[in-house]
C-alpha cells in the first residue's frame, strides 16, 4: 500500500533533491571517490540524509531535537544505511562544538536560517564546515509565496504587511519568523565565501494547487511536478516561490 503522504512530500521535495543529487553526482567524479563527507545542518529526521546515505555518502546530521535524531536513527536502519548516517545534538551557531571545521565535502543547510538569531553567522558557519571547493545547498522560506498565499486566502492586509515587515512575516501568529528573497540569500552567500551556481525556486506552484485535485486526477502528480522544476530556474518565478533553494561552491581565499 502507497504512502498517502507521498504525492505532498515528493511536491515538497523534488526540485531540491534533482539539484542536489546531480551535485553530489558531480563532486564525485571531481573527487575521484565514490563516498563523500556530507553535514546535513538542521537535517532533523533525514528526509534528505537517509536518501544521500543511500547513494553511498556518509552524513552526519547535526540537529537540537533529540527526538529527531531517534527518529533519523531508527528510519537509517530501516534504509539500511545506518553505518553511514550519524546524528549529533547540536545547532548552527555551534556548530564546531559537535563537528570538524573543513571537514565536509557538501553541506545541507536547509530549513536553518529562517529560524536563527543571525543568517549571517549560520551561512558563515556552513561555509566555513566545507573543505575547499565544496558544495553548499542551501534552502529558505521564499517571501513572494508567503504574500502570495496570504492574498489568495483572502488576507489582503496580512500579505501587505507581509511586504514591508523586515523579516518577511504576515503578523504574530506567523509560524515562520523570517523569510528571505533570492537576493538576499545570494548576497548572504556570497558574502561567506561562495560562488552561487544557481538558484532555484521550489513550490511555485504546490502549495496553491488543491490537494483533491493533485491526490485524485490521473496524472496531475506527475504533471504538476514538471511543470515545478521546469519553472524552478527561472527567476521570473523566484519572487512567488514558497522557497528558495541556493547551489553554490567555496572559493578559494585569494591570496594577497
Amino acid at each position: 500500500m502507497s504512502d498517502p503522504m507521498r504525492p505532498r512530500a515528493s511536491l515538497r521535495t523534488a526540485v531540491v533533491w534533482e539539484v542536489l543529487k546531480d551535485a553530489l553526482d558531480r563532486k564525485v567524479k571531481a573527487a575521484g571517490s565514490d563516498a563523500l563527507d556530507v553535514l546535513d545542518t538542521g537535517g532533523g529526521t533525514g528526509n534528505f540524509a537517509v536518501p544521500v546515505a543511500r547513494l553511498g555518502h556518509r552524513v552526519t546530521v547535526v540537529d537540537p531535537s533529540p527526538n529527531a535524531l531517534f527518529a533519523l536513527e531508527r528510519r537509517a536502519a530501516e534504509a539500511g544505511v545506518a553505518d553511514r548516517v550519524r546524528g549529533v545534538q547540536g545547532d548552527i551557531h555551534g556548530l564546531f562544538d559537535v563537528v570538524e571545521r573543513g571537514g565536509y565535502d557538501a553541506v545541507l543547510c536547509h530549513g536553518v536560517l529562517e529560524y536563527v538569531d543571525d543568517p549571517a553567522e549560520g551561512v558563515r558557519n556552513a561555509v566555513d564546515a566545507l573543505r575547499p571547493s565544496g558544495t553548499l545547498s542551501l534552502l529558505a522560506a521564499g517571501l513572494g509565496g508567503a504574500v502570495l498565499a496570504r492574498a489568495l486566502a483572502g488576507h489582503f492586509t496580512e500579505a501587505r504587511h507581509a511586504l514591508t515587515d523586515p523579516a518577511g512575516r504576515w503578523g504574530e501568529g506567523d509560524p515562520v519568523p523570517r523569510r528571505f528573497t533570492a537576493d538576499q540569500l545570494t548576497e548572504l552567500v556570497g558574502k561567506a565565501g561562495v560562488e552561487v551556481g544557481a538558484v532555484h525556486g521550489v513550490r511555485v506552484f504546490a502549495d496553491l494547487v488543491p490537494g483533491a485535485l493533485v491526490d485524485t486526477e490521473p496524472g496531475a502528480l506527475d504533471a504538476l511536478l514538471r511543470l515545478e522544476v521546469a519553472a524552478a530556474e527561472l527567476p521570473a518565478f523566484h519572487s512567488v516561490a514558497t522557497q528558495l533553494h541556493v547551489l553554490g561552491e567555496k572559493q578559494e581565499p585569494v591570496e594577497r
